[in-house]
């Protein structure tokens, strides 16, 4: 009987390097550049991205535009609650000012009763 023949390393590293061969020509074959309609997937995913990109930056505009609306609101909001208190704080003043004025022309409307009595009472003892 013969005995069983082993391959040689040679043989072994022939058949790998044919396998790989084999395995980068299946890889070639399948690629994506060599289909007819890659070129307008491409085409076509880079519009998509483009499309994306664009909505991405109309959104965050939008939000910039919102967050200077917010801002101008609240001050002139925050504008009209200072001159709603100025108002206030004048008219508190004047309505003071009117107080003391009254009040003074009380106490000279009593002072001049005061002396009115005080006449009187100096005649009635002539």
């Amino acid at each position: 009987m013969k005995g069983f023949k082993e391959k040689s390393l040679a043989d072994r590293m022939s058949e790998a390097a044919k396998a790989k061969q084999a395995q980068i020509e299946r890889a070639r074959a399948k690629s994506p550049a060599n289909d007819p309609n890659f070129a307008a997937r491409q085409e076509e995913r880079r519009k998509v991205a483009e499309a994306r990109e664009i909505r991405a930056v109309q959104r965050e505009k939008e939000k910039l535009e919102a967050k200077v609306r917010d801002a101008e609101r609240r001050a002139s909001e925050e504008i009209a609650r200072i001159e709603a208190e100025k108002q206030d704080a004048i008219r508190r003043e004047a309505e003071a000012a009117e107080r003391k004025i009254r009040e003074a022309a009380l106490e000279i409307e009593r002072k001049a009763a005061r002396d009115a009595r005080y006449a009187a009472r100096k005649n009635r003892k002539k």
